[in-house]
């Protein structure tokens, strides 16, 4: 695979959004590389493979009923590196609204290489 294009995106999106909701993390090798860097925000070192982003998915996660919304669009892909907007509302109607960037950086073979979060809380409005 060459570059990607929006419907790969879209469908790796989705992958991680079922994924999130599956109990484990056996799967995580479908949507990422073995030695994948992951950061949860631009300032954090990367988790580096499979196991270190397993470890915190189990960590980070509340389990797979917990309740939330995820919307996703694609904002720019160029090559292989794509940015995506997300908003993520958790608890139902009125639960907390996060939203985030995703700076995803993908393999030839369509899985990711690298995911850069960009978070952002509800109470950040004015961006300090």
């Amino acid at each position: 695979m060459g570059s990607m294009d929006r419907a790969d995106v879209q469908t790796w999106v989705a992958g991680y959004e079922r994924l999130w909701r599956t109990p484990g993390t056996d799967l995580l090798p479908e949507l990422f590389t073995p030695d994948a860097r992951y950061r949860t925000s631009p300032w954090s070192l990367p988790l580096k493979g499979l196991p270190a982003i397993a470890r915190l998915w189990e960590t980070e996660r509340a389990g797979p009923d917990e309740e939330f919304t995820m919307s996703a669009e694609l904002v720019a892909l160029e090559g292989r590196t794509a940015v995506v907007r997300l908003e993520v509302r958790y608890g139902g109607g009125a639960g907390t609204s996060w939203r985030d960037l995703w700076v995803l950086e993908f393999a030839g073979d369509g899985r990711c290489a690298s995911f850069e979060e960009w978070p952002f809380a509800p109470d950040q409005e004015d961006g300090h």
